[in-house]
């Protein structure tokens, strides 16, 4: 449905394009072909991870962070794409260290983001029509053996099923409940209160991720990996 639109043919073109640009070095071109893309409502891990590619290069960090994190959500078990997030951080100004997370929570996490919420759709749909398949293996034949072997083979692939449906309802949960965003502007002063006289707390700088608490005239409320928290105008970040 997303490629309706544009048409899958025109939407790949300007993709391919795209890397083209990127790889004779003209990432701006690159970046236009891929917003292109991204217009005709079409968007993937792959495209957003190009996208922080040619921010990157053009040492637009902000933006390259933006992109990387969007592929990040589309595809969160993803190995290049996590590298390319701790890397890209380390261009920015801010040093904020994380708070301990309790391991059990720690491991949940990794496991719910294990795989792409699409992969997992895909392996529960998998698991539950094998498990069909098997299921009906049992009530045709007239092997004792392969019955055994079909009926216990098939409630393994449901609990699989489960599993992923589990995993994938959990993963979505996740994003939903956890807004964060950019900072855009090159220094923003985060306050006590949503106000522009309010006490002013500590400075932020482009690039640093934020989780968005609330929103409250044109403010939002902004919680660090630290847990420091503050209100900031609404238009010095971009949300993910």
């Amino acid at each position: 449905m997303p490629l309706v639109t544009f048409g899958k043919g025109d939407v790949k073109a300007l993709f391919d394009q795209g890397n083209q640009l990127y790889q004779k070095a003209n990432y701006k071109g690159a970046l236009a072909a891929y917003q292109q893309v991204l217009s005709s409502g079409y968007q993937s891990a792959a495209l957003y991870f190009n996208m922080g590619n040619a921010s990157f290069k053009t040492d637009d960090i902000p933006s390259a962070i933006w992109y990387y994190e969007k592929a990040h959500k589309l595809s969160p078990g993803d190995d290049d794409i996590n590298f390319n997030i701790r890397f890209a951080n380390l261009k920015t100004a801010d040093r904020i260290d994380e708070a301990p997370e309790f391991f059990l929570t720690k491991w949940w996490h990794n496991f719910i983001l294990m795989f792409s919420l699409s992969t997992l759709s895909v392996l529960s749909i998998a698991f539950i029509l094998l498990g069909f398949l098997l299921l009906t293996g049992y009530l045709f034949t007239s092997s004792v053996t392969l019955k055994k072997a079909s009926f216990y083979t098939s409630m393994g692939l449901f609990v699989l099923g489960l599993i992923t449906i589990l995993m994938g309802n959990r993963q979505a949960a996740y994003f939903d409940s956890h807004k964060q965003a950019i900072i855009f502007s090159g220094s923003v002063t985060v306050k006590s209160t949503p106000a522009t006289a309010a006490k002013t707390l500590f400075l932020l700088h482009a690039g640093t991720k934020v989780d968005v608490m609330e929103t409250n005239a044109g403010h939002v409320k902004i919680k660090l990996a630290n847990g420091s928290e503050g209100w900031i105008s609404a238009g010095d970040v971009k949300e993910i």
